[in-house]
């Protein structure tokens, strides 16, 4: 079972993110689960979420502790007061949005980090900083957790109410980031 734990801040799509991955999985005829973990729902406030992605039913519920993949949806979480790497391994795979140039100055036990400046490419498409698609986009680039159809497909799935042009821009932001055009 991949266990995934998201961290952002609120206002940046979390809980969206969590949500758009089980479908993704879903999609790939995998069993899924999403859930988020709140706190002080603020916007700007740190909060969590988690997703859970196998090949058998999932019968645990509790919060992610030992994550597979660990996304950061705001770097500068890794220089907050709570340990955001808690509980990653050598064999954890960390997708940071971070801008161009960033440099990793916390140490981790894993060599596999990826920077994504998905920041800039929501900016540029919606003009805010909602990253969540856009961060998915690295995922479906960097694992091999879900595709970038299935994530396309889910994205259609959320976002139906919200209209075509809200799903066409989703589309453009994880295309751009999965094809790496901003990095």
């Amino acid at each position: 079972m991949e266990q995934i734990r998201i961290h952002g801040r609120g206002g940046q799509g979390v809980v969206t993110a969590a949500e758009l991955i089980a479908i993704a999985a879903f999609k790939e005829n995998k069993y899924s689960q999403a859930f988020p973990h709140f706190g002080v729902e603020r916007s700007g406030a740190p909060i969590k979420s988690y997703a859970r992605i196998s090949s058998t039913p999932i019968l645990t519920r509790e919060r992610v502790y030992k994550p597979s993949v660990l996304i950061i949806q705001d770097h500068t979480l890794l220089e907050g007061d709570e340990d955001i790497t808690q509980g990653i391994d050598s064999k954890t795979l960390i997708i940071i949005n971070a801008p161009k140039g960033y440099t990793l100055t916390k140490r981790l036990p894993t060599k596999k980090v990826y920077i994504s400046p998905a920041t800039e490419i929501a900016l540029n498409i919606f003009g805010k900083n909602i990253v969540n698609t856009v961060i998915l986009g690295a995922l479906a680039k960097h694992s091999n957790l879900i595709s970038i159809e299935s994530l396309k497909k889910a994205v259609h799935e959320k976002f139906k109410e919200k209209g075509r042009t809200i799903i066409k821009k989703n589309i453009m932001a994880i295309e751009l980031a999965y094809q790496g055009k901003y990095e």
